[in-house]
């Protein structure tokens, strides 16, 4: 069982439903996902499992959408693998002890990743910024969680990377994370309960140029270093979330430099149990062109 934000071909208007058996049938009542992540747990599991659902379509004939809206807001947290934490050390010579203080330390990194309405579901384009020159995506395990902070299903996240902008200074770390075509999502929510052991979960991610592959890498949410609901209770200590939130949960599989995104390219992430989560590659926000890149002098104005 999946819970799918979708729509079908006779409507636009977004719709939730539950997959399962390749399948798609309407939970009848619920606008929203943002009203799912207002119900406690058990709540939740009983309007899934026993709630009356609306005529069953084939998965085929609906259009995916990336599984956030309302007020629900996507948050990642950075250095939680031991691959994160080498490959920032790597790309950031001046400031790499950073990065290291931070695996070992009791408070981990936590940022705003995204609002809901700008993240993108499978088969959406992602973009890499017109200003950087090294763009990686990143596999993530997400999780996702009701406004009490219990982890109620998971998520396919691509956080989306400039490497040369976080490289440069870790204080331009939003702009290396918070740009047009950032977020990935998808391609559905599984229910918490309908995955036995998180901290298990093989991880792979696949990059296509010109049909061929060019990257391929295979990893586990076993080599995670930090608890899933130690990230969530710091993530709500100190914030409200009344529609519940996402957390991306880091990365255990990064391209080695000098590798880089390029337009076109095509990031596949799957993670067994979860899902599975596609995007084509765009360079920049529509209407970009080389020409509309500030120069040193114009920002020093």
């Amino acid at each position: 069982m999946n819970i799918v934000r979708y729509r079908t071909r006779q409507s636009a208007e977004p719709r939730i439903g539950l997959h399962d058996d390749g399948t798609v049938a309407e939970l009848t009542g619920v606008a929203s996902l943002a009203e799912l992540w207002t119900l406690p747990l058990d709540a939740l599991r009983a309007r899934l499992i026993g709630g009356p659902l609306g005529e069953r379509v084939p998965l085929e004939d609906v259009e995916l959408l990336p599984p956030v809206d309302g007020r629900t807001e996507v948050w990642g947290a950075g250095v939680t693998y031991e691959t994160s934490r080498e490959a920032r050390v790597e790309e950031s010579e001046r400031s790499a002890t950073i990065y290291e203080q931070v695996y070992d330390a009791e408070r981990p990194e936590l940022f705003f990743k995204s609002v809901g309405w700008r993240a993108v579901g499978t088969g959406g384009d992602l973009a890499i910024r017109p200003d950087s020159a090294v763009d990686v995506p990143e596999p993530e395990l997400a999780l996702v969680v009701n406004n009490l902070g219990e982890i109620v299903g998971y998520s396919v996240c691509n956080d989306m990377s400039s490497r040369s902008i976080e490289g440069e200074n870790p204080l331009y770390l939003p702009q290396a994370k918070m740009f047009y075509g950032a977020c990935g999502l998808g391609p559905w929510v599984t229910p918490v309960w309908e995955v036995e052991d998180p901290y298990d979960l093989p991880i792979e991610m696949t990059i296509i140029r010109d049909g061929a592959q060019v990257w391929h890498g295979e990893a586990s949410t076993g080599r995670l270093r930090r608890r899933l609901d130690g990230l969530v209770a710091y993530l709500m200590l100190g914030d409200v979330h009344p529609d519940g939130v996402v957390l991306s949960t880091g990365t255990c599989l990064v391209p080695p430099a000098p590798f880089t995104l390029a337009a076109g390219d095509v990031v596949e992430i799957g993670i067994a149990g979860v899902g599975v989560l596609r995007n084509p590659i765009v360079r920049g926000k529509p209407g970009d062109s080389p020409e509309s890149i500030p120069s040193l002098e114009t920002t020093l104005r």
